[in-house]
């Protein structure tokens, strides 16, 4: 199994993936064991003086002006998990949630948290014994990290509350630790509150919303040029000395696709009908526009999580020349920002992913396909309804378009009065996700049948390769009226597994 190794300097989003969604083990390296050793002797020598530092000796939050004597630090720590650990509502999922830690335990192995060696170590073992910790949908402001969701993992480090065995079975962590020969962990100063203080779960979400991107808009950008083809439209609009004089790198990328996949085609700007069209409606002629602002929407966040990838967040931190400060840096205000930047991007692909749908279904607008793709139109419905769901989606994807960044809500006794909300950007932009790649599913199934009634034409070499892969996997054709959900269901489990962009790689090399 692949193993990814832990240092001091970060990791990278292929890292993230490999852990949370791949299974790959962890190991710390011998440069972060050095570190985490050299910052938690720092915080021990802190810890034996009698001036009270932030984290180490103190209350924390509104309650940081108490300061606690040794006796009563272990149990201080504790304290703070548990009580944080307050989230609720429905369970995150697990990839989220390997995510996190794993995320976590990268800022711990920097060196700047104080944590002991043995603390992650123990996170690592949890991480490779495939046990998950429940966490819940609500309980992050996106403010001093994502307090409730890592206090439920720092819950099960410590063997308490519940967590997911490798089973899929939730069991008290307890037993789970046991059962793996774990050792629970007995929190020392400043390593509860460690555990706690980080954008991690905000930021796992966006590496996987990226990757998740990455493939949708080049499957966008392949079911644009299969819908140009179908409506007979012109592809002279993706020539590429057009989009020189307009350098955004994104827009150029997505015409050169749709042009790639296009070519060799018998329909596009060939087969006018008795009303020849100067210019395609803005939804085919300015796909490009709109799915490669969306690619340099894409790229921006992509440096954003680089960035995040290579910090340590925390608060207090250990600094190289020994001082521990506190400081802000746990404010989710830069990850939160771009995750509702993509939210939009994503909903106006889909916007204009439908409205290129409705016009293969429009009998004035389609240039001679029949009513909705009907085979006896009258008689037979054919794609009307699957334009109504695909309608829904996008209504939602615009609502959850909203920025949740733009909101704060004080708390902490106005201590922390000023959140992000960047824990929640990142749940609705994986529900929008979700939905973009239904949206692109449908404009699929749309597509290629309408292609396939365009009867003495042939399609481009890619589009026929796509129109192949898509009907082994069980999408059918043209045709009277059938129980179209298992169709859809099957399009948009074509779409999101990456098949569909791979189907057109097999003529047109890899896209960009």
């Amino acid at each position: 199994m692949h193993t990814v190794v832990v240092g001091t300097s970060g990791v990278t989003a292929s890292d993230v993936l490999a852990v949370a969604r791949a299974g790959a083990r962890v190991e710390l390296s011998d440069e972060a064991v050095a570190a985490l050793a050299a910052a938690r002797d720092i915080v021990d020598a802190l810890a034996a003086k009698p001036e009270p530092v932030y984290g180490v000796s103190t209350g924390f939050g509104a309650l940081a002006t108490r300061h606690i004597s040794p006796e009563l630090r272990g149990r201080l720590q504790r304290n703070i998990v548990r009580s944080h650990a307050a989230g609720m509502g429905p369970r995150v999922e697990r990839e989220v949630v390997r995510a996190l830690m794993f995320l976590r335990l990268k800022t711990v192995c920097s060196g700047r948290t104080g944590v002991r060696p043995e603390v992650a170590r123990t996170m690592a073992d949890v991480l490779n014994a495939g046990i998950t910790p429940v966490v819940h949908e609500y309980g992050s402001l996106g403010c001093s990290g994502d307090l409730a969701p890592l206090s439920h993992c720092a819950l099960t480090l410590m063997g308490e509350g519940d967590a997911e065995g490798p089973d899929g079975t939730v069991r008290p962590a307890g037993e789970l630790l046991a059962e793996h020969g774990i050792t629970p962990v007995e929190l020392r100063e400043k390593e509860g509150l460690a555990l706690l203080n980080g954008t991690d779960g905000m930021l796992g979400m966006l590496v996987m919303a990226l990757a998740d991107l990455d493939t949708l808009y080049k499957s966008a950008d392949v079911t644009a040029a299969l819908t140009m083809e179908a409506l007979l439209g012109t592809d002279k609009v993706l020539a590429p000395e057009l989009h020189a004089i307009r350098p955004h790198p994104g827009q150029a990328a997505s015409a050169a696709n749709m042009l790639a996949v296009l070519d060799g085609s018998g329909l596009t700007g060939h087969h006018q009908d008795d009303a020849p069209r100067v210019q395609d409606a803005y939804s085919v002629r300015c796909a490009p526009q709109v799915a490669g602002a969306g690619r340099d929407t894409m790229a921006h966040a992509g440096l954003v999580a680089e960035r995040e990838l290579a910090s340590a967040v925390d608060n207090p931190v250990v600094l190289p020349d020994g001082r521990v400060e506190s400081n802000g840096n746990f404010h989710g205000a830069p990850v939160a920002y771009v995750l509702d930047f993509l939210a939009v991007a994503v909903a106006d692909l889909g916007s204009i992913a439908e409205r290129r749908t409705d016009r293969l279904l429009d009998k004035n607008r389609s240039h001679g396909l029949p009513p909705f793709l009907a085979d006896d139109a009258g008689v037979d419905s054919g794609l009307m309804i699957a334009q109504y769901t695909q309608a829904a989606l996008v209504g939602e994807l615009k609502r959850l378009a909203v920025p949740a960044s733009a909101d704060s809500i004080p708390s902490s006794a106005m201590q922390e009065d000023h959140v992000s909300m960047g824990w929640s950007a990142a749940r609705k932009l994986r529900t929008a996700v979700d939905n973009l790649a239904r949206v692109i599913a449908v404009e699929l199934y749309a597509a290629t049948r309408a292609i396939q009634l365009r009867e003495g034409l042939t399609p481009a070499p890619a589009s026929r390769a796509v129109i192949d892969a898509v009907r082994a996997a069980g999408v059918e054709g043209p045709g009277p009226d059938r129980h179209l959900a298992p169709d859809l269901a099957a399009a948009d489990a074509f779409v999101r597994a990456g098949h569909l962009v791979a189907a057109a790689e097999t003529v047109t090399g890899p896209l960009r």
